[in-house]
C-alpha cells in the first residue's frame, strides 16, 4: 500500500530586498572625480543636480562663494542654497535641527530646500542677515556622489545670470555662464525632460514651518 507524505514541503526563506545603490556609470565616476578635484581647489563647477543645472563650489570657501555671486551678477544679500548628500550632515551647519526636519526630508515627494535658523560652519556670504541658511539634501545619484567625493557641502544655485530665466536643460545655459566656471560636467547633458526648482520651506527652531515655494 502506497504511503502518502502529508508533510508540508519546506520553502526557501524570503530574501531581503537588495537596497544597495545602483553602481554609477564609469563615465559619471570619472566626471565626478574631476569635478570634485576642482571644487576642493576652490574652483567653480557647472553640474547637474536633483533639480535644474547649477553652479557649484565649496560652501565653506568664502572666496569661491563670492566668485559665484560675481558670475551670477547677484547681490550678496540674496543667499544661495547649500547642498549636502546626507540628512545627518545638516546638523553640522545649523545650531539645532528640529525633529520634524527629518520627516520632511524623508517624506517629501520632490527635492526640498529647508531654510534653517542658526546657521554655522558655512561661508559667511551663505548666511542671511537673520542668521539663517538654505540647505537641501540631494537624493539624485550624480550630485549626491559629487558631494560625497568632494567631502564638502556644495553651493547649488541656478546656472543663470541673475534676472534671466533659470535653465531647465543644459542646452538652455548661457555661454557667459559656461565660460565663467572652471569645469563643466559632461554627464546628463543630453537629457530632454525639463527640470524644475525645488520646493522651499522656512523651518523655525520649534518645528513651525512656512511654505516659501
Amino acid at each position: 500500500m502506497a504511503r502518502h507524505d502529508n508533510t508540508i514541503p519546506k520553502t526557501k526563506a524570503a530574501q531581503a530586498p537588495d537596497t544597495r545603490p545602483t553602481p554609477l556609470p564609469q563615465a559619471w565616476l570619472d566626471d565626478i572625480r574631476e569635478a570634485a578635484a576642482v571644487i576642493r581647489r576652490g574652483g567653480l563647477v557647472l553640474m547637474p543636480t536633483d533639480t535644474i543645472w547649477g553652479i557649484a563650489c565649496d560652501a565653506t570657501n568664502e572666496e569661491a562663494v563670492r566668485r559665484v555671486f560675481a558670475l551670477k551678477q547677484r547681490e550678496d544679500g540674496k543667499a544661495l542654497i547649500t547642498l549636502v548628500d546626507k540628512a545627518g550632515l545638516v546638523s553640522r551647519f545649523v545650531e539645532r535641527m528640529p525633529d520634524v526636519a527629518w520627516d520632511l526630508i524623508e517624506l517629501s515627494d520632490r527635492p526640498l530646500t529647508v531654510v534653517y535658523d542658526g546657521a554655522r560652519g558655512l561661508a559667511p556670504s551663505l548666511v542671511a542677515e537673520d542668521g539663517s541658511a538654505a540647505i537641501r539634501v540631494t537624493k539624485e545619484p550624480f550630485s549626491r556622489a559629487l558631494c560625497g567625493r568632494a567631502a564638502r557641502p556644495l553651493v547649488s544655485t541656478s546656472a543663470n545670470i541673475s534676472g534671466q530665466p533659470a535653465p531647465r536643460r543644459f542646452a538652455d545655459i548661457a555661454q557667459e555662464v559656461i565660460d565663467g566656471v572652471d569645469y563643466v560636467c559632461r554627464s546628463r547633458r543630453g537629457e530632454k525632460q525639463p527640470a524644475r526648482p525645488s520646493a522651499i520651506i522656512r523651518l523655525g527652531s520649534g518645528g513651525e514651518f512656512k511654505i516659501i515655494r
